[in-house]
């Protein structure tokens, strides 16, 4: 009689560790199936959130047409013949260098910058040139003094460089623009660094 219990107790035993072997198995089988799920889902959410929030470029030059004729240009008087004749590439004008200090209180952190202004296809670039020459002081002056504003934290990172690159852009598009249409399309950094 001690035998036929020892063998149903051997036999429960095998039951329960079969049953524990199939919880087992579905378990991992759950725990990889609930992975994948939010694996897809992760990337599905990121690339929604990254086309919902991801800026998109138009050219205004092309909303600008008037009665299928060439392109009408809104400049003001000052800036009135600097349209091309013949529209023609892109075309870029580097900065000098400039340098600031961040504003950091506790040590002394400078920001050295040069930019290259990508302007409007629609300005000649010989009377673009001689524009920009002609504006360049105040373009640096506001330039040195948007840098000092900064902080170290401000220039970290790729997000915070492309919305100090738009911002220099619209910065310098009233300096040089004031009451027209922005000629100044992107502004690039050639060199960026901080000491």
């Amino acid at each position: 009689m001690a035998d036929e219990g020892d063998e149903k107790k051997q036999e429960q035993n095998q039951e329960s560790k079969a049953d524990s072997g199939d919880k087992k198995s579905s378990g991992g089988r759950l725990f990889w199936i609930v992975a994948a799920v939010v694996v897809i889902v992760s990337a599905g959410a990121g690339f929604g959130l990254g086309r919902l929030f991801g800026s998109s470029q138009t050219n205004q030059a092309d909303q600008t047409v008037e009665d299928g004729s060439a392109q009408s240009q809104d400049l003001t008087a000052d800036t009135a013949d600097l349209t091309a004749k013949e529209p023609q590439d892109t075309w870029y004008y580097t900065l000098e260098p400039v340098v600031a200090n961040l504003n950091e209180p506790s040590v002394t952190r400078y920001v050295r910058v040069t930019l290259t202004l990508v302007m409007d296809s629609h300005i000649d670039q010989t009377k673009g040139t001689a524009f920009i020459e002609e504006k360049k002081p105040i373009l640096t002056n506001w330039l040195t003094i948007y840098l000092a504003s900064l902080t170290l934290e401000d220039i970290r990172g790729d997000r915070n460089l492309k919305r100090i690159q738009s911002q220099i852009a619209d910065g310098f598009n009233e300096k040089l623009f004031p009451d027209a249409k922005p000629q100044l399309k992107r502004v690039l950094f050639k060199e960026i660094a901080v000491q």
